[in-house]
């Protein structure tokens, strides 16, 4: 699904493939050389596509909506290094990581470096509108990422504390996302706060589904129970504990506190999740803020932009990693 979307607007993606490039270039050698492994490793670049499609739905693509794109790719690399420094993971889509190849202190200075890019990329094109979107974007997820591990070192995240923490942490790019495609093309502010609603109930889907994969039956890309390790408390987990006698709830606990490199004790955890109905409850969720963004999407004109994504927030939630 995800590349029939792309060949919509294969030509928007391949000038802002372009741009992206020019805008990680360095001087530096080294940094060079990390970007181009960047490049080389990329993802599906989802929050470009939501940039550019956004754009395309509010008006029209602009020189100011391939600065916003390129600007979402920088940020959401410059976090994904930053995060396997923090996590000490060695693999990212299935490569090794900045972290594991150049080690930490140049991986925390690369990500640094894209953070630098991305914002002056907006201040040399006086693009402030786009600055003020992102920088609250970061400022979120900083709060997010913060009140996830504060939060996790005593393991009692309720449901809604679980929802601020996805809302910042992870919607709070997409919405982003959404707000500068919107913004690069239209000054009414109507438009773009919709836009950032609309963004922020599907980013908080995308979370929903990824932490679905980790109660999963199969391999899709990074190891079953990874969150459980991480002692991270998502959804799933957070309803099944609700749900549990206290005798149980400890047992769990428990295990998520001491035992969680302990793969046999990881499964169990997976197997109590899947007993308390904890991922039909998930996918429930997951499914309602999904139809809140259809709901946001039908309310703007009808083009082939706003078709195409709908079917992006589709692939959303169908997608298998």
């Amino acid at each position: 699904m995800i590349s029939s979307i792309k060949d919509t607007i294969k030509s928007e993606l391949a000038e802002f493939e372009v741009r992206f490039k020019e805008s990680m270039r360095s001087k530096v050698p080294l940094l060079d050389r990390i970007s181009f492994y960047i490049i080389k490793t990329k993802g599906k670049q989802i929050r470009p596509l939501f940039v550019l499609l956004s754009a395309k739905t509010c008006g029209g693509i602009t020189d100011s909506t391939y600065r916003a794109a390129a600007f979402i790719e920088l940020l959401h690399t410059a976090t994904l290094v930053h995060d396997d420094v923090v996590d000490n993971s060695e693999k990212r889509r299935g490569f090794f990581s900045i972290t594991a190849l150049w080690k930490h202190k140049i991986a925390v200075l690369v990500g640094d470096y894209l953070y630098a890019k991305g914002f002056l990329l907006a201040l040399d094109h006086k693009e402030y509108d786009l600055l003020h979107i992102m920088s609250e974007a970061v400022k979120k997820m900083s709060e997010g990422e913060l009140l996830q591990m504060q939060k996790s070192r005593k393991l009692d995240i309720d449901e809604s504390t679980y929802f601020e923490i996805i809302r910042n942490k992870t919607a709070s790019l997409i919405a982003s996302a959404c707000a500068a495609g919107a913004s690069s093309t239209s000054e009414d502010r109507e438009i773009v706060d919709k836009m950032r609603e609309f963004g922020e109930k599907i980013g908080t889907a995308f979370q929903i589904k990824d932490d679905l994969f980790d109660y999963g039956q199969k391999d899709i890309g990074k190891p079953l129970g990874i969150d459980i390790k991480e002692k991270k408390m998502t959804l799933p987990l957070i309803y099944s504990l609700s749900k549990s006698d206290p005798r149980t709830k400890n047992r769990i606990i428990n295990i998520i506190k001491r035992h969680s490199e302990k793969k046999e004790k990881v499964q169990e955890v997976i197997q109590f999740v899947h007993e308390q109905g904890g991922i039909d409850y998930a996918t429930q969720k997951m499914n309602e803020y999904h139809l809140a963004a259809h709901q946001i999407l039908s309310t703007l004109p009808q083009n082939d932009a706003r078709d195409q994504l709908e079917k992006l927030i589709n692939y959303v939630i169908e997608r298998k990693k």
